[in-house]
């Protein structure tokens, strides 16, 4: 059976895990506009401090995973990578392929997800953590039966919490190792600078607030002046100035090429543990 394009205009979306990750997607999906949440759903069972987010949208919760799969044309997978197979099969019997089935449950493959469904209308999209503030970096890789049309409704959704491109799924694993550990590099970055400034002379909050900002700043930068950030480190370089001399000791101590080495070791670890 071929797969029905799904109605953007009157679609229904259902998260079946209510974490974190989940209730900033459906958070970016209402205050975008993109979706009503009388139009969103999500299902507790045990905890009932996990639907206090979605009910403070107005998102309605029901009891079990079902409801929310007969409600909903997409269905969002947010739940753990330990028991994302044991949900799907459960739900198999309601996964018809008019249903645009989506995971972001990180080391889960496409294909297994497929066999596990029953159909290959699935999408695999890896956020990060700053969607929770609507700035997550995401990427997605369709699987044989999604569609461009369902690529796009995707982009949409994941749209509303940040930025997300289109990859092949072979990537991912350095996507995992770039973009899905990189805010913990960046942390790692903030609290550093911070405590150079402190051992400068700065008060702690005031230095904390100036690390933070200035990386903020130097994100934006980043992406909105079109400059290659070589260029940018350039043009705040002045010859005999204090900035060369900051660069000149990152360069001693090898600090690109550290980063470079995470990247490539979360990769790496990524590609290990979703062979296990």
């Amino acid at each position: 059976m071929e797969a029905v394009p799904i109605d953007t205009e009157s679609f229904k979306l259902g998260f079946i895990g209510a974490g974190k990750m989940a209730e900033s997607i459906a958070r970016g999906v209402v205050q975008s506009g993109l979706l009503p949440p009388q139009r969103i759903s999500t299902a507790i069972h045990s905890n009932p401090d996990r639907g206090i987010g979605f009910k403070s949208l107005g998102i309605p919760v029901y009891g079990h995973n079902n409801d929310v799969v007969d409600a909903s044309d997409v269905i969002i997978f947010s739940v753990k990578p330990q028991v994302v197979k044991n949900v799907v099969l459960q739900l198999r019997p309601l996964l018809s392929k008019k249903k645009l089935l989506v995971s972001i449950a990180a080391g889960i493959k496409l294909k297994d997800l497929e066999e596990w469904a029953g159909h290959g209308r699935f999408i695999r999209v890896m956020p990060n953590t700053p969607s929770a503030v609507g700035m997550a970096a995401s990427v997605m890789s369709l699987g044989e039966s999604a569609t461009e049309q369902d690529g796009e409704l995707v982009g949409k959704l994941f749209g509303s919490v940040g930025k997300i491109w289109k990859a092949d799924e072979k990537l991912f694993d350095a996507v995992t190792g770039l973009s899905g550990s990189g805010p913990a590099y960046i942390y790692l970055a903030i609290e550093a600078l911070a405590d150079g400034g402190v051992a400068a002379g700065l008060p702690r909050e005031l230095a904390l607030g100036l690390a933070s900002q200035t990386v903020l700043g130097a994100a934006s930068m980043a992406v909105q002046s079109g400059k290659h950030p070589g260029q940018l480190k350039d043009d705040v370089t002045s010859p005999g100035g204090t900035t060369i001399a900051g660069i000149h000791e990152l360069e001693k101590n090898g600090f690109r090429g550290t980063l470079m080495n995470a990247v490539v070791a979360a990769a790496k670890r990524s590609q290990e543990l979703s062979k296990t």
